[in-house]
């Protein structure tokens, strides 16, 4: 039931990419340019504003904030003198750069649209890329339907992706030093629409689905245990984060595109749930 949320922080553009770290959610609101905290009694904080269009978060393993900028195609890492790109991806990406984890040796790996979705475009697929920590760039995997959330499980083995016009969460071994192999289905999510997601401690995945306006808890193998409803809200990303890590963080907004930042009618969600999270983002 929508009522199952309550509202942390709202008149937003249009929020994505949330992460929790030391004891506030930081997450991107596109149409502002903005990279915000927010605490859990709702007090929020611009970080830093990205002309680009920030989307993806995460961090060095100094503490450096990396941000995804979306429309010129770039990692960014906010040093105390301010934002400097880490990486150029546009030779890699077809089109805008979204979502991205961020692993424990402060290597990423970024999605990308493939093609402008709003424009009624024709599919293009896409690849994930993966930014080493120097800074270099390479194709961590080819031929993704829309890549856009990931996390990566606490032992760094496994590298799960959102496929979202592919309606799948991929899967693939990784080693080391980042690099992914044996791609597989992890769930196949019939008509889910995956963008966001995060990982908890048993395992499982909570899905944020914009166009079924829900978020839901899927098991590998595509068992749904848990349905929480966003209402006339579209659900576009969660991390799971508190004290605890047991509060679901949601982010909704009623629409995506361009055409929506007048509305503002973005908003943080949240909802306890029972089981904690885990892994990397």
């Amino acid at each position: 039931m929508a009522d199952q949320t309550k509202i942390l922080l709202e008149n937003l553009t249009f929020p994505e990419g949330p992460r929790w770290h030391e004891g506030r959610l930081y997450f991107s609101d596109f149409y502002a340019h903005e990279v915000v905290a927010v605490d859990m009694a709702g007090q929020r904080e611009t970080i830093v504003e990205v002309p680009g269009q920030p989307s993806g978060l995460g961090w060095t393993p100094d503490g450096r904030l990396l941000v995804v900028s979306m429309t010129d195609r770039r990692l960014l890492r906010l040093d105390p003198g301010g934002l400097v790109e880490v990486a150029d991806l546009s030779a890699l990406a077809n089109y805008h750069c979204n979502d991205m984890v961020v692993d424990e040796q402060g290597g990423a790996y970024v999605g990308n649209f493939g093609f402008n979705s709003h424009d009624g475009s024709e599919f293009k697929a896409a690849d994930l890329i993966r930014v080493d920590p120097d800074g270099s760039v390479s194709v961590a995997a080819a031929g993704l339907a829309f890549p856009n959330g990931s996390v990566i499980t606490p032992d760094g083995g496994t590298l799960i992706v959102g496929e979202t016009r592919g309606n799948i969460l991929s899967a693939w071994n990784r080693a080391p030093n980042g690099t992914l192999s044996n791609r597989r289905v992890w769930a196949d999510l019939g008509a889910g629409f995956p963008d966001g997601i995060c990982l908890d401690a048993e395992g499982a995945v909570w899905v944020a689905d914009p166009r079924n306006k829900e978020t839901i808890r899927v098991l590998e193998g595509g068992e749904v245990t848990d349905r929480i409803s966003t209402g006339e809200m579209g659900s576009f990303a969660c991390m799971l984060g508190g004290e605890d890590r047991r509060t679901l963080f949601i982010c909704t907004c009623l629409q995506s595109g361009p055409d929506t930042a007048a509305l503002r009618s973005g908003r943080i969600e949240t909802v306890e749930v029972t089981v904690p999270g885990a892994g990397w983002p």
